[in-house]
C-alpha cells in the first residue's frame, strides 16, 4: 500500500490502484475544473496517473507556473483537434505551451487566413464543451511508427525514428484525436474556459531553413474570459508600446533594407538618448575603478582560434576576409581584445584586480528569421567589462558588480529583479576545484548582499558558472540583461599570468561583465518600458517652448538661449499653427514640458507651464522653469552610489 505525502504535511496509505486524483480526493482536496495536474515527486503527472510506491504529491492549479505549462499544452491539442476535423490534411507537427500563451505547427499547403482562424477557434471552443476525456497511451516504438504512419503523420513518424529504442513512447487521445505527447495533460478537453487564437506565422521544420516551411498559428488560453480579457488589453499595451512602432513615431531609429538587416540606423533623437546613456555608464564605471578601453571591430582570425570562438560559436560569426594573405574576423566579442591587453604587460598579484570596461560594438550572423527591431540585430553596442582578479577576489568583485548592477539598472528605472546562479553544464572545461571555487565565490556573494536567487542546475557557460540578472518592466515582463560569469578557460588559452606573492607566476581568474546587455537591446526596452515617455534626464528634447502668434519669436528665442545655456535640452515652435496643434504635437511627440508664450506672457516675462499628460502646472518665471527642469531632470539620477 503506497504511502503519500502531501503539501500539507499530511501522509495517507492510499490503497493500491488508485490515481493521483483520487489520492488527492481522500487527503480531503477537491478535485474540481481547477485542479489541473499533480507534481508527483517533483515531476508534473497526470491526475489519472496510478500510484505504485510512496510519492509525495501537490496539486497543480492555475496560479502556479507548471499548472499554466499543463493547461496551455492542453490547449495546443485542442487547437489541433479543431485544425483538423477542419483540415484533415494537415499534418501535426510540434506544439509547445510559451510562457502566457502558445502554439502549434503545421504542415499545410497554404498559409491559414484569418477567416481559418475563426473557424478553427470556433471548432475548438466547440471541442472543449464536448468535455472530451484526455487519456494517455504508451506504444513501443514500432508500435509508434506503425500508429502514426497508418495516420499519415509522417512528422510525427519522423520525430518517433529519433527517439531510443527501448523506451516506451506516449501519446494523448481526446475523441478521435490523438497526438504524440509526452504530457501530461488535462483530464478532459471542458477544463478549458477562454481560448483566444491570436496570429499565424511561418516556420521552417525543427528551425533549419532548408528544411519545409510550416504554417504555425498562435494561441493563448485561461480558465475564466475575464482573465483572457485581461490578457488581450495588455497584449494591445504592448503592440502600443512597441519599440518598432515608437521608434518610428518618435524618429528615434530605423533599420532600412538598403543597409541590411539586423543593422539600426540612429536618428538624432535617438543618438541624444544614446549618448546620454553612453555618458552616464562611462562615467559610472571610472567613478567605480574601472578603465576604459578600445579596441577595433575586427582582429586575425588566429586570435578567434586561441579564444575557441572558431570551435564554439563559428555558426554565428561572418565570414572571415582575406587581406593581404591573411584571414581576418569581424568580432563577435570584445573578449580577446581585453585579454591581449592584459597580456601586455607583466602583472603583479598588486596590479589585481584589473577592470577593463569597453561599449564594443560587434557582429554576429543571426539568421534573418529571428531578427527582431532593436531586440536581435546583427550589429550592436555590449556594455562590456572583464575583470582580471587572483582566486581570493573572486567574492569581493563579484559583490561589487551586483552593487554595480542593480544601481545602474535602478537609474534606469527598473525596481523588480529575478536573479539566477546557473551551475556547470555537462559540456564543460576546467577542473572540479575551480568550478567549486568559483560556484561557491557566486553563491556567497549573493547570499551577502541578501539577494534572493533561483538555482539554474547545468545552466552556466562551458567555461565557468554565471549569475543572470532579470529586469521587469512597466508591464510585468521579464527581460534578460545583466550576466556576471566567471571564466577559467581564457587565462589558459591565453596563457595569462601574474607574479604572486610567492615570486612565482600563477593565472588569473578572468570576469566577463555586462550590466545592460547591450546598448539597442537596452533602448528598446526602455522605449517599452517608458512607452517613448522618457524620464526628463533621458528625454532627447526636456521641453519646447511655443508662441501663440509671430509677435512672441523675440521673447521664446530668448528663453530657449538661456535654457540651452544653462544645458538643458530645450527647442522653440515659432510656426504659425494654432497653438491647440501646437500642444497635441508636442504630447504626441512625449516632450516631457510645454512653455506657452502669449502677449501676457511676454509683458510678465514668464511662462505658462504644461506637462506632456496635458496638466495645466500654471504660470512661471523663467528661473521657476528653469528650476523645474533642473529638479526633473536631477530626479532619476539622484539614487544610491553603489557600494565600493
Amino acid at each position: 500500500m503506497p504511502k503519500v505525502t502531501f503539501k500539507n504535511g499530511a501522509v495517507l496509505d492510499v490503497p493500491s490502484g488508485q490515481t493521483v486524483a483520487q489520492a488527492l480526493a481522500l487527503a480531503g482536496v477537491p478535485v474540481g475544473s481547477d485542479l489541473l495536474a499533480a507534481n508527483v515527486n517533483g515531476q508534473p503527472t497526470d491526475l489519472s496517473a496510478v500510484l505504485t510506491a510512496d510519492s509525495v504529491i501537490d496539486p497543480l492549479h492555475f496560479n502556479s507556473v507548471e499548472g499554466r505549462e499543463v493547461y496551455r499544452h492542453s490547449s495546443t491539442h485542442l487547437m489541433a483537434q479543431a485544425v483538423k476535423e477542419l483540415f484533415p490534411n494537415a499534418q501535426l507537427t510540434i506544439g509547445p505551451a510559451l510562457e502566457d500563451s502558445f502554439y502549434y505547427d503545421f504542415a499545410f499547403d497554404r498559409p491559414f487566413t484569418p477567416e481559418d482562424l475563426e473557424k478553427i477557434e470556433a471548432r475548438a471552443l466547440e471541442i472543449a464543451k464536448r468535455k472530451l476525456p484526455i487519456s494517455r497511451r504508451e506504444f513501443s516504438k514500432q508500435e509508434a511508427i506503425d500508429f502514426f504512419q497508418s495516420r499519415g503523420e509522417h512528422y510525427k513518424v519522423e520525430l518517433i525514428k529519433g527517439f531510443p529504442d527501448h523506451e516506451p513512447i506516449s501519446a494523448y487521445t481526446q475523441g478521435d484525436f490523438v497526438d504524440l505527447c509526452r504530457g501530461p495533460h488535462l483530464p478532459s478537453t471542458g477544463h478549458i474556459g477562454a481560448f483566444k487564437l491570436l496570429t499565424t506565422a511561418g516556420a521552417y521544420w525543427r528551425g533549419d531553413e532548408r528544411n519545409p516551411m510550416l504554417q504555425r498559428i498562435y494561441g493563448t488560453s485561461f480558465p475564466t474570459k475575464t482573465e483572457l480579457d485581461a490578457h488581450m488589453a495588455r497584449l494591445e499595451e504592448i503592440k502600443r508600446r512597441d519599440h518598432r512602432k515608437v521608434g518610428k513615431e518618435l524618429d528615434l531609429i530605423s533599420v532600412q533594407d538598403e543597409i541590411g538587416p539586423g543593422l539600426v540606423l540612429w536618428h538624432p533623437k535617438g543618438a541624444a538618448i544614446r549618448l546620454l546613456i553612453e555618458n552616464f555608464w562611462r562615467e559610472q564605471h571610472l567613478k567605480d575603478g574601472y578603465e576604459l578601453v578600445y579596441s577595433p571591430h575586427v582582429a586575425r582570425l588566429d586570435l578567434w582560434k586561441t579564444s575557441g570562438h572558431v570551435d564554439y560559436y563559428r555558426e554565428n560569426m561572418f565570414a572571415s576576409m582575406k587581406l593581404e594573405g591573411s584571414e581576418y574576423q569581424l568580432k563577435p566579442m570584445n573578449c580577446p581584445y581585453h585579454i591581449m591587453i592584459y597580456k601586455s604587460h607583466l602583472r603583479s598579484y598588486r596590479d589585481l584586480p584589473i577592470r577593463y570596461g569597453e561599449l564594443g560594438t560587434v557582429y554576429r550572423y543571426e539568421r534573418t528569421g529571428v531578427l527582431h527591431g532593436l531586440l536581435r540585430v546583427r550589429g550592436f553596442t555590449q556594455d562590456d567589462a572583464h575583470l582580471f582578479c587572483r582566486p581570493d577576489q573572486i567574492e569581493t568583485e563579484v559583490s561589487r558588480v551586483l552593487d554595480f548592477t542593480f544601481f545602474i539598472l535602478r537609474t534606469f528605472g527598473f525596481n523588480e529583479f529575478e536573479v539566477f546562479l546557473s551551475t556547470r553544464p555537462k559540456e564543460s572545461v576546467g577542473a572540479d576545484e575551480h568550478w567549486t571555487l568559483a560556484t561557491s565565490a557566486l553563491e556567497a556573494a549573493l547570499k551577502g548582499r541578501e539577494i534572493a536567487f533561483h538555482l539554474d542546475p547545468g545552466g552556466g557557460a562551458f567555461y565557468g558558472p554565471k549569475i543572470d540578472i532579470k529586469i521587469k518592466d512597466a508591464l510585468g515582463r521579464s527581460w534578460q540583461c545583466s550576466t556576471i560569469q566567471i571564466d577559467f578557460n581564457n587565462p589558459e588559452r591565453f596563457e595569462l599570468r601574474y607574479i604572486g606573492e610567492d615570486g612565482k607566476p600563477h593565472q588569473p581568474i578572468m570576469i566577463h561583465r555586462a550590466l545592460m546587455g547591450s546598448i539597442e537591446r537596452f533602448f528598446g526596452i526602455l522605449i517599452e518600458h517608458y512607452g517613448g515617455a522618457f524620464p526628463v534626464w533621458l528625454a532627447p528634447v526636456q521641453a519646447i517652448v511655443m508662441s501663440i502668434t509671430d509677435q512672441q519669436r523675440e521673447f521664446v528665442g530668448t528663453v530657449v538661449a538661456e535654457m540651452k545655456a544653462a544645458g538643458l535640452r530645450v527647442e522653440a515652435d515659432l510656426r504659425n499653427e494654432k497653438i491647440g496643434l501646437k500642444i497635441r504635437e508636442a504630447e504626441k511627440a512625449k516632450i516631457p514640458f510645454m512653455f506657452v508664450v502669449g502677449d501676457r506672457e511676454v509683458q510678465s516675462r514668464s511662462l505658462s507651464v504644461r506637462g506632456r499628460s496635458g496638466a495645466n502646472l500654471g504660470t512661471m518665471t523663467i528661473a521657476g522653469a528653469l528650476d523645474l527642469l533642473r529638479a526633473e531632470a536631477n530626479r532619476s539620477t539622484q539614487q544610491h552610489s553603489p557600494t565600493s
